[in-house]
């Protein structure tokens, strides 16, 4: 019988090899990362992005969360599942966040959560491992305070904001988090940050020295219109590859040629 990666596989690899991440929320992208044997897949609020059409993840709801989790859950038999906390499903109370969590890992039949921030929202983090359930911490580039932050750009390029977030990722450690993404900061705070911790780095935008890197899949494979963060790498031409075939069909529909 299949296994599926626990938080503890994901814990052993730090300092022994890589950790790979990707975003998902389809079925049939599920089954391709279950074949490619990726360690953690995250089924993120930037769904609202590539999936729902919005500017941000702000407007992200958990049962949007819950429902393309339980569709990733049904393709995929092996990697970790992880679901995002969507923003305000966590931040103003740790009964919201109690009942969120719980809801994703019920319902949404994840493995852990991932919430963003770091001291400020350590004592949801103590509560909801209290109650049986894994997680994962986000510092740096939070995509849910993008007004607060100005936009999408990198953090922690001071010294103040480097020791801060430095003191946010042991505070997270320390509140029980089994692993922490870091999101576009300089790649020597991201290196230093991760020498420091006992829990394993995951990386988008913040270097090679992370103990694991993660990208939202559609980037990756090169099917959004909008122009990818400079940290994107393509491996594919998706978009080209679909557009191409699509106008293929139409016009031999038209053209008489098809069926």
């Amino acid at each position: 019988m299949t296994k599926r990666k626990t938080i503890v596989d994901i814990k052993n690899l730090k300092n022994k090899e890589k950790i790979t991440a990707l975003t998902c929320y389809s079925f049939f992208n599920a089954k391709i990362l279950d074949l490619s044997k990726i360690d953690l897949v995250l089924i993120g609020d930037s769904l609202g992005n590539v999936i729902l059409g919005y500017e941000d993840t702000l407007a992200v709801e958990v049962e949007d969360i819950i429902y393309h989790a339980r569709v990733v859950q049904r393709g995929n038999k092996t990697s970790l599942l992880v679901a995002d906390m969507p923003f305000m499903s966590y931040q103003a109370t740790i009964t919201d966040a109690l009942k969120n969590a719980g809801d994703l890992v019920k319902y949404g039949k994840v493995n852990a959560v991932k919430l963003e921030g770091g001291v400020a929202i350590c004592d949801k983090v103590r509560a909801i491992i209290e109650i049986g359930i894994p997680v994962i911490g986000h510092l740096g580039l939070t995509p849910q305070s993008v007004n607060a932050m100005g936009g999408y750009k990198i953090q922690a390029k001071k010294e103040k904001e480097q020791k801060k977030l430095i003191e946010d990722a042991l505070a997270l450690q320390k509140a029980g988090a089994f692993a922490i993404v870091l999101e576009c900061i300089p790649s020597d705070l991201a290196a230093n940050v991760t020498k420091h911790l006992d829990i394993p780095t995951i990386g988008i935008g913040a270097g090679k020295c992370c103990d694991g890197q993660i990208l939202v899949l559609e980037d990756m494979l090169g099917l959004n219109f909008e122009k990818p963060n400079s940290f994107v790498k393509e491996y594919s031409k998706g978009k080209e590859l679909f557009l191409d075939a699509v106008k293929n069909y139409a016009r031999d529909v038209k053209g008489l040629k098809f069926p």
